[in-house]
């Protein structure tokens, strides 16, 4: 989680819901000034179409990774994305073809995370492929918080306890403890995707992101961690001054909160 995985005091927490609380108010004004006058449409749109999250099969294999296989460039049509060249698993794309299909990112930019997979893809409102990066993700596998971790200090979380939840997530831009630019996607319980944080050097984060395998990417109290370069080029500048969806696909047979 960056520099907030470090123990937290209970001023640190205080000033970080303060941040948070205002990410939520600049989440709420954007959301009723920019969608207001098209939320019932979208939302009536939405109800007509299968989420492939909530979707059985998808929960029986979750825990198997997928197989990524690379795909040539098309033009964007009707209701899916376009993930241009970039490798995703079925699942992704089916994903991203609902939100677009859908409307459910209500014209806002959004975010996928495959978490079997370590992978974040990132789309602008109308499902273009705008960026796409491994992830480390939280060393728990699961995909629900687990109770009273907001009251709990950083360091006494329980290894299975730093899971990464799945699910949707209003997200704004916002800072952590420490000044720190962060997307926050859970304010409660300090789940955020943030640059890669390399104060330990034995925790091996850089390399984790650089190897190929999805195996090592288990690290973090929950974060998403991002290349730094990728958090600049693509998340701020995209997340910057707006709201937006992040969406954490889940990795087991439990369903997520959506």
């Amino acid at each position: 989680m960056g520099a907030i995985e470090l123990p937290a005091t209970g001023g640190q927490r205080r000033a970080r819901g303060r941040n948070g609380m205002q990410a939520f108010s600049l989440c709420c004004v954007l959301l009723i000034v920019g969608c207001g006058p098209r939320l019932a449409t979208k939302a009536d749109d939405a109800a007509q179409l299968l989420n492939p999250m909530l979707n059985a099969s998808y929960t029986q294999e979750a825990e198997v990774p997928f197989v990524m296989e690379p795909k040539t460039a098309r033009p964007l049509s009707s209701g899916r994305a376009n993930f241009g060249s970039e490798n995703a698993s079925r699942r992704t794309r089916e994903t991203a073809d609902w939100v677009v299909s859908s409307r459910d990112n209500l014209n806002m930019p959004f975010a996928i995370v495959d978490k079997v997979n370590a992978k974040v893809y990132v789309f602008s409102s109308d499902g273009q492929l705008k960026g796409a990066a491994p992830v480390l993700l939280g060393m728990g596998i699961g995909d629900d918080v687990a109770p009273g971790i907001s009251d709990m200090r950083m360091s006494h979380i329980p290894p299975a306890d730093r899971t990464t939840p799945a699910g949707r997530f209003l997200t704004a831009m916002g800072r952590n403890s420490h000044g720190k630019e962060i997307l926050w996607l859970d304010y409660k319980n300090a789940i955020s995707m943030h640059p890669v944080v390399t104060s330990i050097p034995e925790q091996r984060r850089p390399q984790r992101l650089a190897s190929p395998s999805p195996l090592d990417n288990r690290i973090s109290y929950g974060c998403i961690n991002v290349p730094p370069e990728f958090f600049t080029d693509v998340i701020h500048r995209l997340f910057a001054g707006t709201a937006g969806i992040v969406y954490v696909m889940p990795e087991t047979k439990s369903r997520p909160a959506l």
